[in-house]
């Protein structure tokens, strides 16, 4: 493991933890004695996602993550709550079992995580990923919210 602050090559662990969907270990650095941490967590097989033009790309986490923190951004949600979601959401697609999901699959699986979490972060995205070209269908969707409260 490489130090991030004298990038040695040596350093040793000093405590491991379960980490939400992972590992945190406190390492320290052998050459420089600072310490910092590292985050492990299994790598899941990763299903290719049908696009909506039937292009097809690798799942990727950190797309994923971008996405949900752009619905939350200046929203009270705590980043735990979001790599929670994302983790969820990432386990859920590669328990399907399948090669190939179709991202809008993908896009329900978020939705439905971020209705729980926050009903704004929800509508932001919903503004990007539903075609809502005008605010009767935002109001429509914010209705349909409403009547689930």
């Amino acid at each position: 493991m490489k130090c991030p602050y004298c990038e040695g090559k040596n350093s040793r662990v000093i405590d491991t933890r379960e980490a939400g969907d992972g590992i945190r270990r406190r390492r320290e650095c052998k050459d420089c004695k600072r310490r910092f941490t590292t985050y492990e967590r299994v790598a899941l097989s990763a299903p290719m996602i049908v696009k909506r033009d039937g292009r097809r790309e690798p799942f990727d986490r950190d797309k994923l993550m971008l996405g949900i923190q752009k619905a939350c951004a200046k929203r009270p949600i705590a980043v735990e709550d979001i790599e929670r979601l994302v983790s969820q959401v990432e386990h859920r697609v590669a328990s399907l079992g399948k090669a190939e999901v179709d991202s809008r699959v993908v896009g329900d699986m978020v939705m439905e995580g971020l209705r729980e979490l926050d009903d704004i972060a929800y509508i932001l995205f919903a503004s990007v990923y539903i075609p809502l070209s005008d605010l009767e269908s935002m109001k429509k969707e914010v209705d349909r919210l409403m009547e689930r409260r």
